[in-house]
């Protein structure tokens, strides 16, 4: 892929994924976001953390069959985009649903498992954005790689969070939970198979 074609692919995800704000902000503007603002402010910036968290997640699997070294950047801006709406979410949930008070947020931890789980996540993620740079993953070295894999916690507590507030209809979190099965057990095969050469080697040693 030239350069330039790169420059364009970066160019049009960066725009697409700062689309769903976007209408956000106008929906808030022209007072479109329906019956209840603050629900849709925090579905919509709730999914699109857990999509983008998603997309990430298919950075590697895509990368190592298409061999597009672009793909790479993109991760970091997907994984920046990711701790956007993911803050956008829980500042509406401080504002709207806790009014900023303490003792309330505590309260909600300790009685809804599913914003202890989202909230975990979040935590999680914080460290990731703040060491996503070229410079701290040079400074940190191995032990970057070591950290960033926390994501793979991350993910399936963002999953938790969505399916522990279903009510009734788990499909949406069902979706979601089996493609990152699907994505995380590629992990795992090619973690495996990477290191079964040097079983089989020390096996035959002994």
């Amino acid at each position: 892929m030239k350069q330039s074609q790169q420059i364009a692919v970066r160019v049009a995800v960066f725009a697409g994924c700062l689309v769903p704000f976007l209408l956000l902000v106008w929906g808030a503007v022209t007072g479109s976001l329906g019956p209840d603002p603050a629900e849709a402010i925090m579905h919509s910036t709730g999914e699109w953390s857990l999509r983008l968290l998603v997309a990430t997640l298919l950075i590697s699997p895509l990368r190592h069959y298409l061999k597009w070294p672009v793909l790479l950047k993109l991760r970091r801006m997907l994984g920046l985009y990711v701790f956007f709406y993911a803050m956008i979410h829980l500042v509406s949930f401080a504002h709207f649903y806790v009014g900023w008070t303490g003792a309330i947020l505590l309260e909600e931890l300790i009685e809804r498992p599913y914003i202890t789980a989202g909230f975990v996540a979040w935590l999680i993620m914080v460290p990731l954005t703040v060491t996503s740079t070229r410079n701290m993953q040079r400074r940190l070295g191995r032990s970057w790689m070591r950290l960033h894999q926390l994501v793979y916690l991350a993910v399936l507590l963002a999953c938790l969070h969505l399916l522990w507030q279903a009510r009734s209809d788990i499909t949406e979190a069902a979706v979601y939970a089996g493609i990152v099965t699907i994505l995380l057990g590629w992990r795992v095969t090619r973690w495996w198979s990477r290191r079964s050469p040097s079983v089989v080697v020390s096996a035959g040693r002994a």
